[in-house]
């Protein structure tokens, strides 16, 4: 069946009883013993499982063609997970151009567990082979990055890593599985911050793992999600599974509009450079047009002036929100230097957009005129 489709009906469990059309929620936390010797048997503890957990890793598992899926209470404990499976001691290749919270989180609490890590452009074939040690077991992908959106050619790595015996991770975040679905690219894992397209209404926080097949990473990953106790609630789970009903039709109007709104803003005077995958100029457009159904809804751009300036351009929009986060149906932008640390290399000038599904005209408009405040 075509996404459209998955994503409404996969992970749907009738109630035999009350006959509903969409699966109820269970908030319970214990279930009732069913064998008759009063052993435990099926649900029994929401930490360990729970029916709307259960609905929706079914879903996100149909979704990105994998085989099973493990759900977290944010997209930073999923991630956590897949480098907790590791052992410590071994060594993670990563792209350089990736989300501040899981560089932190490598050199941060990852490397109290002993675990090593270096960056590199994974844009490049010849740095991943040249970066390969020994220790290595993981690569970490992420295509299109953030903030620079970087496209990374996802069976070129699969092939080197298979070679090594290498398991390669992608966070999909910024592409959901509507636009792209690593696994069928050679990839073992994809990671998913839920709380960004999959909710697509910033109300939700979550992630997912999902694994291409049954593995002892994977059956790591689960362990670490029932013994930690990062899950999402029952109702978390099930908000989030209405939610990815309408991802498919969602991302279109995301990538649609996000690509007038680059067109609009690589011909502005006042802008510098635009990063946006569905441009003909980027770089990476070649690889994303083979590996993407579309562009996404998020677009990073370099204005001709200096951080003052962004900061001014960000805070002088009268419909587009000035907040961190991405994904949702309203449009949010922020110089995006202020919500990363100190060491960053991000320049002052690079403004970060996440184009929602407002018209496109009114979004164009509010952007010209924030421009036009410099």
């Amino acid at each position: 069946m075509h996404i459209e489709t998955q994503s409404i009906h996969a992970g749907e469990k009738t109630d035999v009883n009350a006959r509903s059309v969409t699966s109820p929620v269970y908030p319970s936390t214990m279930f009732r013993h069913q064998d008759e010797a009063g052993g435990p048997s099926g649900y029994i503890y929401t930490r360990a499982s729970n029916p709307n957990r259960d609905n929706l890793e079914q879903l996100l598992a149909t979704l990105e063609h994998g085989s099973q899926a493990a759900a977290f209470a944010s997209g930073m404990a999923a991630s956590t997970a897949v480098f907790q499976s590791l052992d410590p001691g071994a060594h993670v290749m990563v792209s350089d151009d990736v989300y501040h919270g899981t560089r932190l989180l490598l050199t941060g609490l990852m490397k109290r567990w002993n675990l090593e890590s270096s960056f590199v452009d994974t844009t490049d074939p010849q740095q991943i082979r040249e970066s390969i040690q020994k220790t290595t077991r993981l690569i970490w992908i992420e295509t299109p990055s953030n903030p620079m959106l970087h496209i990374t050619d996802l069976e070129k790595i699969a092939e080197i890593a298979s070679a090594h015996n290498i398991i390669v991770s992608v966070d999909n975040t910024w592409a959901s599985p509507a636009l792209q679905n690593p696994l069928d690219h050679g990839a073992d894992l994809v990671m998913h911050s839920a709380t960004k397209y999959l909710s697509g209404h910033s109300d939700i926080l979550s992630g997912v793992v999902i694994t291409k097949a049954e593995s002892p990473i994977f059956d790591r990953i689960r362990a670490i999600q029932g013994g930690s106790g990062a899950v999402p609630s029952p109702f978390d789970c099930w908000l989030l599974q209405r939610s990815i009903k309408t991802l498919a039709y969602r991302m279109r109007g995301h990538s649609e509009n996000a690509g007038k709104v680059a067109r609009f803003l690589e011909a502005h005077p006042v802008v510098e450079q635009v990063y946006y995958p569905g441009l003909p100029s980027h770089p990476g457009h070649d690889i994303a047009t083979r590996q993407m159904s579309g562009y996404g809804g998020m677009i990073s751009f370099s204005i001709k002036g200096n951080g003052d300036d962004a900061m001014k351009i960000t805070s002088s929009s009268r419909l587009i929100a000035n907040a961190t986060s991405l994904g949702g149906v309203e449009s949010l932008w922020e110089q995006r230097i202020r919500s990363e640390p100190e060491e960053t290399q991000t320049s002052p000038s690079l403004i970060r957009l996440s184009v929602g599904l407002e018209h496109p005209d009114d979004l164009i408009g509010d952007i010209d005129q924030s421009l036009n405040q410099m």
